[in-house]
């Protein structure tokens, strides 16, 4: 084998091999450079013994190929597969050399743009084919997965990623006008006097409605997103792996909406079912809704807790607490009435009245109790004149003894109330000394001093227990756990336990409150928790629940509403206060004509001996 022929050479005819022409080799005579085999300056290859101008050579820059050359296995010109019969790329300027030819060009010829073409044989220069812009790099599987899941936060960015902008930038614009919705809704609900409108039940139902649509649209926006991003790209395993991670995802972003449209659904079944539509009592205040106080500035519920336990005929309302709402302030003075307080009086146009001229049951010495009062009505429809006018018996009753009209009233079983402790995550009060509890000699446990958690049944004992003290002792605790649980089941710790409060509510909770009501109810309710609490409770030895005096009662209870609007005053030191009849830190100035009615209008730490005549604060009664 000679220099430059190797075994891969054609053969030409007598089967004599044909040596290898070199590149960069001197043009031959006549100006045609000498190419490397299968490069031409815009020329064809001519077969052997045909000259540049012999026939079969292009003289128009596309070759044509003839038998001969496809027979020496020379191939074709630039760009273009030998002996196909498609045109080659344009020839080079007259006198110039195909890109990738080992020749030069000519003195004062322009180069041109190089075209791309495929690389040349083993024997010539390589020339590496030029590849389109890339402007990322290829989606693998985890970073299509990241893409989808990006867009559940920031909707259109997997979009945008595939390089559909357009439909990127309308899912970016569309959820940036969601979020500015959102937030105008949320200041305006958040307004004063606006809250409540988030109870109406077209409110509900639309935020149902609302809730199930963006379950819907998150669902098939992950979807959109997963294919937008071309997963067929992947191999099978990847196909695999991510359609499970999307699937997973789909079902991860509905979740919220779904519990979000449960969750208002309960509400809205809650409301309707406790809050009646129409309430048969024609007693009750008729509701306007541009005037729901009836041009009043005060507003009274009466909060009855209910023994209603199955080894008992009827509900007996062992826990009676009237609470007067200043309706401009939010400031709540709450009552706490005695269940043994005996021969309550009724107006004259209760159905009572006539049939207890002197008092309940005032012909038994020993009978006659307040929360006997709700029983009898059940019991005697015949003198009511209809039937269930239990509530409004009692409310006759307790509204009559104060002097005050009691608009609506909220009955809650006891063991409810226990149920709505536990909801709440219990309840946190101050234990001033042990109480025992069970039976009469409290042997079923001890609820130690301090500062406690307590469990609903703890609570609920608390409350109820008189193992080593008597109803008042009780009351005082009563209306320490009232405070308690109106201080800590805050707004948010109601919506998250909201579906155990619920259900507790819709089988232990009554009420004459209309629906209707109910939104103005929860902006007064939001005043209430910001304002100021103050109770009084009509014990033994100022009130005398055997024989009581009804006047006494009824000018406590002027006084203590009075209080109640007046702004607080911080007691001079050593100087007694300058309100009336107020005791202050050394003495009385100004003293009341009524020695019983003397108290501070804000409880000082000095004890004084009528200070538990006058309505005192919850938070320094009971160290909430």
């Amino acid at each position: 084998m000679h220099l430059g022929q190797d075994s891969g050479d054609l053969t030409g005819e007598g089967g004599k091999r044909r040596p290898r022409r070199r590149a960069g080799r001197a043009p031959r005579p006549g100006g045609v450079p000498d190419t490397p085999t299968g490069q031409t300056s815009g020329v064809p290859a001519a077969t052997p013994g045909r000259a540049s101008g012999a026939p079969g050579a292009s003289t128009s820059g596309v070759p044509a190929a003839t038998d001969a050359s496809a027979a020496a296995g020379v191939p074709a010109a630039a760009g273009v597969p030998a002996a196909s019969g498609a045109p080659v790329a344009e020839a080079a300027e007259a006198g110039g050399t195909a890109p990738g030819a080992g020749g030069t060009p000519p003195s004062g010829a322009r180069p041109g743009p190089v075209p791309a073409g495929p690389p040349t044989d083993s024997a010539g220069p390589t020339a590496a084919p030029a590849s389109p812009p890339r402007f990322a790099r290829p989606l693998t599987t985890g970073t299509l997965i990241g893409w989808t899941a990006l867009s559940v936060i920031l909707p259109g960015a997997a979009h945008l990623r595939a390089g559909r902008r357009r439909t990127g930038s309308i899912l970016l614009g569309a959820f940036g006008v969601l979020l500015l919705l959102g937030l105008i809704t949320a200041i305006t609900l958040s307004g004063e006097g606006n809250t409540g409108l988030a109870t109406r039940d077209g409110v509900l139902g639309l935020g149902v409605g609302l809730a199930g649509l963006g379950a819907l649209g998150w669902f098939l926006l992950v979807l959109a997103s997963y294919i937008t991003l071309g997963p067929s790209r992947l191999n099978g395993t990847g196909q695999i792996v991510s359609g499970i991670a999307i699937g997973t995802l789909c079902v991860a972003v509905t979740a919220p909406f779904a519990l979000a449209a449960s969750t208002v659904l309960t509400v809205k079944q809650t409301v309707n079912a406790i809050f009646p539509t129409d309430p048969q009592d024609p007693a009750a205040p008729t509701f306007k809704p541009e005037d729901p106080w009836d041009g009043r500035d005060r507003i009274n519920f009466l909060l009855i807790g209910g023994d209603g336990a199955g080894n008992r005929e009827g509900i007996r309302t062992d826990s009676m607490n009237v609470a007067s709402i200043h309706i401009k302030t939010g400031n709540t003075v709450m009552f706490s009435l005695p269940r043994n307080l005996q021969h309550v009086r009724f107006p004259p146009t209760s159905p009572l009245a006539k049939q207890f001229p002197n008092g309940f049951m005032r012909e038994l010495p020993n009978g006659g109790l307040l929360n006997e009062v709700w029983q009898y009505a059940e019991d005697h429809p015949e003198v009511m004149g209809r039937k269930h006018q239990g509530p409004r018996a009692l409310m006759d009753a307790i509204g009559y003894t104060l002097n005050l009209k009691v608009d609506y009233y909220a009955l809650i079983n006891m063991y409810g109330f226990a149920h709505l402790v536990d909801a709440i995550g219990g309840l946190k009060i101050k234990v001033d000394q042990d109480v025992k509890y069970g039976g009469s000699f409290g042997t079923a446990g001890t609820i130690k001093a301090g500062y406690r958690t307590l469990s609903g049944e703890e609570a609920l004992w608390y409350g109820r227990s008189r193992v080593g003290s008597d109803d008042f002792s009780r009351m005082a605790r009563q209306r320490c756990v009232i405070g308690a649980f109106a201080q800590q089941a805050t707004p948010a710790v109601v919506l998250t336990n909201f579906t155990k409060i619920a259900g507790v509510a819709k089988r232990m909770a009554r009420t004459n409150i209309p629906r209707d009501m109910l939104e103005h109810l929860t902006d007064l309710a939001l005043k209430v928790k910001d304002a100021r609490i103050t109770s009084l409770q009509f014990v033994p030895p100022e009130f005398y629940t055997g024989s009581p005096d009804w006047q006494k009662i009824r000018a406590a209870s002027a006084k203590a509403l009075r209080q109640s609007t007046q702004p607080r005053r911080a007691p001079l030191a050593g100087r007694g206060t300058a309100t009336p009849g107020a005791t202050g830190a050394t003495g009385t100035i100004g003293a009341s004509p009524t020695p019983t009615l003397s108290a501070p209008a804000k409880p000082t730490a000095s004890k004084s001996p009528t200070a538990n005549r006058s309505a005192q604060s919850l938070d320094e009664v009971c160290g909430l």
